[in-house]
């Protein structure tokens, strides 16, 4: 799994990670459950650490952060606590918020085969040699996740497995893809 980035200029300084959403309103003292969406949940939800939130616009929320306070574990999910969220009814006006983090672009995942979607994004995409498109974004499923290829006529989900993905060059600014039959079929070859 990979954490997905907003959409930036190319070459940003810094680039803003989404890492989890509010689910629901835990508890009478401002808890909220989270689905997490990052690898590093011991390096995102650190006591202090700062949350940009991404609400509607009617929201009292918009445009602000959040500090996250404390994170325990309820029933196997974690459940977090919000600087200035004292109790249920202000934790249920950040219920479906999402938190991004700011993020250096520089520092790289540590794990092997792991990518930031900004550094997917905008990938040619290669099969048996042939440019099929380019990276578009990366969604984010509880199955697995799926690189969105544009080909220029259409947009095509691809499973980011090994078997379908079998190469990722950052540097070279390729993906090399074996993907099931069928499933590029209905793209124009561009020879």
């Amino acid at each position: 799994m990979s954490e997905t980035s907003k959409p930036t200029a190319p070459k940003p300084e810094r680039v803003e990670l989404r890492v989890a959403r509010l689910v629901k309103a835990h508890g009478l003292k401002g808890g909220l459950k989270l689905e997490v969406y990052t690898d590093n949940p011991e390096l995102r939800f650190v006591p202090g650490n700062e949350f940009i939130l991404q609400v509607p616009q009617d929201s009292p929320w918009f445009g602000k952060k959040i500090t996250l306070s404390s994170v325990r574990e309820v029933n196997s999910s974690p459940v977090a606590f919000f600087q200035g969220v004292e109790d249920r009814t202000m934790a249920e006006t950040l219920v479906k918020a999402i938190l991004w983090v700011e993020h250096d672009p520089s520092t790289r995942p540590s794990e092997n085969d792991a990518w930031f979607d900004h550094e997917l994004v905008g990938l040619r995409v290669m099969r048996d040699r042939v440019d099929v498109g380019e990276v578009s974004r990366v969604e984010h499923f509880p199955a697995q996740d799926l690189l969105v290829v544009n080909t220029g006529s259409s947009e095509v989900m691809l499973p980011f497995v090994k078997d379908f993905v079998p190469e990722v060059n950052i540097e070279g600014g390729i993906v090399v893809i074996t993907p099931p039959g069928g499933l590029f079929e209905s793209a124009p070859d561009e020879s």
